[in-house]
């Protein structure tokens, strides 16, 4: 699109919503022990193991029918959320070694198609991320997984419940990487042919709910697993069916109408009517940013620091908090000032809209000989907040200081695939920025994973090809620090510089707002980007 024009993008928000607008038909009975979700993706995530549509695929299936070695902490609402057991009991580094790591394996659990966990089960589902030539390797799996443990170089099973992992560096980060990584039954991708799309229409893991009915782009239907091996966790309501509703005001019009008890991410400007229903608005702080990544491609306009500067000094946040009603937490890095890791940068992030005015002159442009950029953005999406009236304002408040925008819309999978892919690929269409939501509640994933110049596009998820021997260096600190205080004495130096040298477009922090039907009991709203579903019900 040449210039952004809201009717246009409205008129893709509900085309996209069409597909999940709700036939009655298709919808669980309502009852007691159903819960019925509308979640922002457009699509079903996959239910595959290491499933697609971002950090939202996770939430709702990724951990729900499967469990992963290590996992989130997701029973407070008060405190930020850390790491606790999961199907590994334990796990530690050698200290003689601090590239091994050995995991010990949970006893007596069993897929729920009745096949035991072990070692070598682990073993089977990183070769289906990380071994090209293995027979269980599934490139949409590895599209999702392989980015987050990057180190990972061996791994092995030295008993039926030992794992050993070998990482390429010194790596303090590897637990939460290992979060990510979700375990898929290989019993029953072998009873499925060995055939990853026959799987998907009976998939089996280890998880707090079981596999019932999978229609794609209509819904996924999970029923409680009364046998999971987490007593303390096994679901309190009967059935979960998860139902891809894209467009916010066709969620807002399920939830009143009763064919859905949960929604996400509700529109702004209907939190108060919804209120006035009866239906329960809950948020909660919690490790997200929503910032536009920048290109540092050859000819990127984003090459020139008085022009990322000013970009950061022309935001009007308060204005997009006011926007939002509220629902969001003005950006000043990467993780709110708030954060162990903040620091003290010394580049202020702020609304000065003269100060951006005179970088811009400084580095030769002015609302009257603009500089031009290409932005990526979607509709909806896991994590994007309200993402078509925030990127107006945006590109309003950047038209004001000499900076045109110009908008490339791709649905929320497509811009997921092209910020893989990186800015060079053709998938993202000579843009200079993406404006992706990021998960940010570990080093790795808040920072490392976007800026490493070792990460650039296959090896990770750096989309902007930014290399800076100096940010390695911090990087390298990170990695290299298993001592946590002194671990978070350098995430803050690399953090700094991050700020000073303005290497997003940093904007908002959202508050994760949802939208419940009072028959809903027993949600705790975790601060954290996953949430536990095993303690609702609904009556």
């Amino acid at each position: 699109m040449s210039s952004f024009n809201r009717r246009e993008f409205l008129a893709a928000g509900a085309a996209l919503g069409a597909a999940g607008a709700i036939d009655p038909s298709l919808v669980h009975a309502q009852g007691t022990g159903t819960l019925r979700v509308a979640m922002t993706a457009a699509d079903v995530p996959l239910p595959n193991g290491q499933t697609d549509q971002g950090a939202e695929g996770m939430r709702f299936v990724g951990y729900t029918l499967f469990d992963s070695l290590v996992e989130w902490d997701l029973s407070s609402s008060s405190k930020p959320s850390g790491l606790v057991p999961g199907l590994a009991s334990s796990w530690q580094v050698d200290s003689a070694n601090p590239t091994r790591w050995i995991f010990r394996i949970r006893e007596g659990v069993r897929f729920h198609d009745g096949s035991p966990f072990d070692a070598s089960v682990a073993v089977w589902n990183l070769e289906k991320i990380l071994k090209e030539d293995a027979p269980q390797f599934d490139r949409r799996q590895a599209a999702q997984g392989r980015s987050r443990i990057p180190t990972v170089r061996s791994y092995r099973a030295i008993d039926p419940m030992t794992l050993e992992v070998i990482t390429s560096i010194p790596d303090a980060l590897l637990p939460f990487g290992i979060a990510w990584i979700v375990m898929s039954s290989r019993a029953r991708w072998e009873e499925a042919g060995r055939n990853w799309d026959a799987f998907v229409r009976n998939p089996s893991g280890t998880g707090p709910w079981r596999f019932a009915r999978y229609q794609p782009r209509e819904r996924l239907e999970l029923t409680r697993n009364a046998e999971y091996w987490n007593k303390a966790r096994v679901p309190k309501a009967e059935r979960l069916v998860l139902i891809p509703m894209p467009e916010g005001n066709t969620r807002v019009a399920a939830l009143r109408g009763g064919q859905v008890d949960w929604i996400e991410a509700p529109p702004p400007d209907t939190v108060d009517s919804l209120r006035k229903a009866g239906m329960q608005i809950v948020t909660n702080v919690y490790p997200h940013n929503w910032p536009w990544h920048f290109s540092r491609v050859e000819g990127s306009p984003w090459n020139d620091a008085r022009v990322r500067r000013a970009a950061n000094l022309a935001i009007d946040r308060e204005g997009m908090k006011s926007l939002l009603g509220g629902l969001m937490v003005p950006a000043k890095g990467m993780v709110p000032p708030t954060s162990q890791w903040f620091g003290k940068p010394t580049f202020d992030v702020k609304f000065d809209r003269a100060a951006a005015l005179k970088l811009m002159a400084e580095a030769g442009h002015s609302p009257a000989r603009p500089l031009s950029v290409k932005a990526i953005i979607s509709p909806s999406g896991s994590g994007q907040m309200q993402p078509l009236p925030m990127n107006e304002l945006i590109q309003q408040n950047l038209a004001a200081i000499g900076i045109k925008v110009d908008f490339e819309v791709m649905e929320w999978n497509a811009l997921l695939a092209s910020w893989r892919a990186g800015a060079k690929d053709p998938s993202s269409r000579g843009a200079h920025s993406t404006n992706s939501s990021y998960f940010s509640q570990d080093p790795f994933t808040a920072l490392i994973r976007h800026l490493d110049s070792n990460l650039v596009p296959p090896s990770g998820t750096n989309w902007g090809y930014y290399q800076d021997a100096e940010l390695d260096k911090l990087f390298a600190a990170i990695r290299n620090t298993f001592d946590p205080r002194a671990q978070e004495a350098a995430v803050q130096r690399a953090h700094e510089k991050i700020v000073n040298d303005a290497l997003f477009l940093f904007v908002a922090h959202d508050v994760n707002p949802r939208a419940l039907s009072p028959r809903v009991k027993g949600f705790v709203q975790a601060q954290n980007w996953f949430q536990d579903l095993t303690p609702v019900v609904v009556g």
